[in-house]
């Protein structure tokens, strides 16, 4: 009987412990340091877009995802990831040199779509539960993106 406590009892520490770690997983670190979960979002839906410095449409749109930011940022999160892997510090130089306003993503652990991209830009949508509504390919502005969020919220 005392071993089938010890075993009972190392059996719930170790389902206590594989619950702890998942409730703690931090799914991105965006440039700032802060820590994010997607299913997390506090009633916001995210927009995630990716892009490339050599990628001429993702720079070009970046003034419009600046704008959406600015317009929509209480009650909608955007972040880009970078195409290619960078250190922090050149994605840092990248934010100044091409004036990104909203948060780079630093450290990507998870995502909730499939893969990365196989084109650029990509952005993908997310609802507040973090759940992949809808990949769009190509640039896309402020005016689109909204358009998209709430064609999305009625269905």
């Amino acid at each position: 009987m005392k071993k089938f406590v010890v075993m009972l009892t190392a059996l719930l520490a170790l389902l206590v412990g594989l619950w702890t770690q998942q409730s703690f997983k931090v799914d991105f670190i965006s440039l700032d340091g802060q820590e994010h979960r997607w299913n997390n979002s506090q009633g916001k839906w995210r927009v995630v877009n990716y892009f490339a410095e050599w990628c001429a449409p993702c720079l070009r749109e970046m003034p419009e995802l600046n704008h959406f930011h600015q317009q929509y940022s209480d009650d909608i999160d955007i972040f880009a990831v970078s195409f290619d892997p960078l250190s922090k510090d050149k994605l840092i130089t990248l934010q100044q040199k091409h004036n990104i306003q909203f948060p780079i993503i630093e450290r990507l652990n998870a995502m909730p779509w499939v893969r990365p991209p196989n084109s650029l830009p990509t952005t993908y949508i997310l609802d507040a539960d973090g759940k992949v509504l809808k990949q769009l390919k190509g640039e896309q502005s402020a005016q689109q993106l909204m358009q998209t969020i709430n064609l999305l919220k009625t269905l």
